[in-house]
């Protein structure tokens, strides 16, 4: 239950929405981008502890290395400041061949 189509409102109104009905939920948000990024840097994604997301912080490419780290945050309940790019061996692992770097700090959100 994927939503990409979303604006920072939209994801932000959603988080609101899931913690009210109780869920956890963490937030991805792009900090920092060098060269060819997916997204912009104040692009965002949340993920709750069910597995529902909304938004996205790379098109498609981290997405799912992300929601793993968010995964970890809500369970650890400590953030985690995430670097991808191309000089990176993990870069390939997740998929990011665009020739640019992205960092994205994920939080849990209380």
């Amino acid at each position: 239950m994927t939503d990409t189509t979303q604006d920072s409102e939209d994801i932000l109104g959603q988080v609101q929405a899931w913690r009210e009905a109780g869920e956890q939920v963490a937030l991805a948000t792009v900090v920092a981008t060098w060269g060819s990024s997916p997204r912009p840097a104040g692009s965002q994604m949340a993920v709750t502890g069910s597995g529902r997301i909304i938004g996205s912080v790379s098109g498609g490419c981290v997405e799912s290395a992300v929601t793993a780290a968010a995964m970890e945050t809500l369970s650890r309940h400590r953030p985690q400041l995430l670097d991808y790019g191309i000089t990176s061996e993990r870069a390939w692992e997740v998929g990011l061949a665009c020739g640019g770097q992205l960092q994205v700090f994920v939080e849990e959100v209380e």
